[in-house]
């Protein structure tokens, strides 16, 4: 019987077949010719078996490499980043997700009302405010000849003197970077986290510009140089900020207000030349259309805290206020008899309609833009808990923490803010009931009663101050060490004002963030925070930059109705 491999002529198979006997002999020949070190060729029947040979420089680099274990490089898992209630959602600063790698979140189940009473902390993973030129990275040491000083960046003898009697030695980056820019002449936006310095950034300067060029002044024709502001509490702050370093310059600095009445503007505006006017939006444009002031001959226009100045609360008082004045395209047009006024713009968010309105009075291609690093991140060094809580206990929560901080942090400044002003004056009354000692700070109250209440908690009269987002913007909070969010901020930019009252610089403490988490939009805006942290990314819907957008996008975030009283109140200024 014929088999396939004889039908196709091929060999048979089986223990002597030729194949094995072949593979046998080539087996023995190869062992052979390993054992004596000769070539299996030649001993090989017409020198036909193959030899696997490696190539020498394989070979030779394999003979030189020490042969020892893999070692496992494992990255430092570092301190813990958030911590919680359940250990097993907790992370490592020193891990990071990746691109398609799902976020666990503490927060995603709590818009269940079974979430009351969880909580996480995003812990600091820094000593100080990074926007100390040292605290750039933590345990970071920057060479002495590196380190920028305001000597060094050109600042006149009494502005140092100035300097050195308030305890300021060294500039931060915001500093070290905008005073360059701005001595040259340029329009400048600077973009940075709250408590790194913007206030001295512009204040030194335009105070030393108006020293420099005071014998070309042209008399009491309206102000040299314009500072807005969109509280009156911020421009009192700024005043006292402003004058002593004005006084060694012998330079006058003024402020106008709003609820005082336009006679005491009137008179306060006719004093005599003003180097720096520091006012509110809606007092300014009053006297601008009553001719009190003319802006014919400034120098230096300052839009202070631009994030609320360019809210549809402000934006119609500010264009009619740009529109008085004269701004230079060039930094050649701020010298001479005609010349323009320097635009200086500063804030930690910007709303979509920045570079809309900008563009009417300016070329956008003239402006410098300064960024800091930390701008729209989470604050590294300032520890934040966030605690879901049922809307019925909120109150009982904040008495018992109030009693703890005080028995605990004698002398510590308090900030808790809420959505509106009726909440503040009721959350007042309870306090007072529980005989907690505490001052009140909103919007609709009148002029001589809010006035200088924030002067006395920053003196030390009072250590708790209720209030609205009235008190987030801008004003100098260093002795505050804890910041507690009754009412959880409507928006993310509100949540970064109100924590940025704690872990100034200047501050001995870093402080402490806490906020109660009630509705289910509280928990949506607190899932952005928590996934930014974990992600180590910036929060999202924030803008840092001037373009052209389209009209209808200028408000990037919607704001509830809370959010929309808080700018009513700030637009009475």
């Amino acid at each position: 019987m014929l088999t396939f491999g004889s039908r196709f002529g091929l060999q048979p198979r089986g223990p002597d077949s030729p194949a094995l006997r072949f593979g046998t002999l080539l087996r023995e020949r190869l062992a052979l010719g390993c054992s004596s070190g000769a070539d299996p060729r030649s001993s090989a029947p017409g020198g036909e078996l193959p030899v696997i040979r490696i190539p020498q420089r394989s070979r030779l680099r394999a003979e030189r490499r020490p042969r020892r274990a893999p070692e496992l490089r494992l990255t430092r898992p570092g301190r813990l980043l958030i911590t919680g209630k359940r250990p097993e959602l907790n992370q490592r600063a020193g891990y990071t997700f990746g691109k398609f790698e799902p976020v666990p979140l503490v927060s995603r189940g709590w818009k269940h009302r079974k979430a009351a009473g969880d909580y996480f902390v995003i812990n600091n993973t820094r000593s100080q405010p990074p926007a100390l030129p040292e605290g750039e990275e933590e345990g970071a040491r920057q060479p002495r000849g590196k380190v920028p000083t305001f000597r060094s960046l050109g600042l006149c003898a009494e502005l140092l003197d100035a300097l050195d009697n308030m305890g300021i030695s060294q500039p931060t980056s915001v500093q070290a970077q905008s005073l360059g820019a701005l001595l040259r002449g340029r329009n400048v936006l600077c973009a940075a986290e709250t408590g790194s310095g913007k206030t001295l950034s512009y204040l030194l300067p335009v105070l030393q510009s108006l020293a420099a060029g005071r014998g070309d002044s042209p008399g009491d024709d309206g102000p040299s140089s314009l500072v807005l502001v969109p509280s009156r509490e911020l421009a009192e702050q700024l005043q006292q900020v402003a004058r002593p370093l004005a006084a060694g310059l012998k330079l006058t600095v003024q402020t106008v207000g709003g609820g005082r009445g336009l006679g005491t503007v009137k008179r306060t505006l006719a004093r005599g030349p003003i180097d720096l006017l520091i006012s509110t939006p809606g007092v300014l444009w009053k006297a601008l259309r009553r001719d009190f002031i003319s802006l014919r001959n400034l120098r230096h226009l300052v839009l202070d805290e631009a994030d609320t100045l360019f809210d549809e609360s402000f934006v119609d008082l500010l264009e009619d206020i740009l529109q008085h004045s004269h701004i230079a395209g060039h930094p050649s047009e701020t010298l001479g008899v005609e010349r323009k006024a320097q635009l200086v713009v500063t804030g930690a968010t910007f709303p979509g309609g920045v570079g809309e309105l900008l563009s009417k009075v300016t070329d956008l291609g003239s402006i410098t833009t300064i960024k800091s690093k930390g701008l729209h991140h989470l604050m590294p060094h300032v520890k934040q808990k966030f605690m879901k809580v049922k809307r019925t206990d909120k109150v009982s929560d904040l008495l018992q923490m109030l009693k703890e901080l005080v028995a605990e942090k004698a002398g510590a400044g308090v900030l808790v803010f809420c959505n509106s002003a009726p909440t503040v004056n009721w959350l007042g009354y309870v306090l007072e009931d529980h005989g907690i000692k505490h001052a009140r700070l909103q919007g609709s109250m009148k002029a001589e009663k809010r006035s200088g209440i924030f002067c006395a908690f920053q003196q030390g009269l009072m250590d708790i101050l209720l209030c609205t987002d009235i008190a987030s913007r801008g004003l100098d909070t260093q002795r505050v060490e804890a910041v507690i969010n009754y009412d959880f901020p409507p928006t993310l930019c509100d949540y970064i004002h109100r924590a940025g009252r704690v872990g100034r610089v200047g501050s001995k403490v870093l402080g402490t963030v806490i906020s109660f988490v009630t509705h289910p939009w509280d928990v949506e805006l607190v899932q952005k925070i928590e996934t930014a942290a974990r992600q180590k990314m910036i929060l999202p819907g924030l803008q840092s930059a001037i373009h052209h957008p389209p009209k209808e996008n200028i408000l990037e975030v919607s704001e509830d109705q809370n959010s929309q009283t808080i700018r009513t109140e700030l637009s009475s200024e």
